[in-house]
């Protein structure tokens, strides 16, 4: 059987879906720091349920991660935009 490359490990371990919204460059930047933010926030949660990490040590880990991902939102301008007109 052959060993798994890199590439199929990371595939696996950080897995992507695909983007379905406005194709604008800052909102598939967001869309993907988004999806790892959801990643590593089921990692923390699943490390906490199995006592691997203290629930004080989990809230604030995702509290720095929900901190990052609104300054990545906030930088890439996403929302500041007026609604579009009818």
């Amino acid at each position: 059987m052959d060993e798994p490359n890199q590439k199929d490990k990371n595939k696996f371990l950080y897995p992507r879906s695909r983007y379905y919204g406005q194709v604008k460059p800052e909102n598939l930047v967001f869309n993907a720091n988004l999806q790892e933010f959801a990643q590593k926030v089921g990692y923390i949660t699943n490390l906490e349920t199995n006592g691997k990490l203290e629930p004080e040590d989990a809230y604030k880990q995702i509290k720095a991660l929900w901190k990052q991902l609104k300054s990545s939102k906030k930088g890439l301008l996403i929302g500041d935009e007026p609604p579009d007109q009818p």
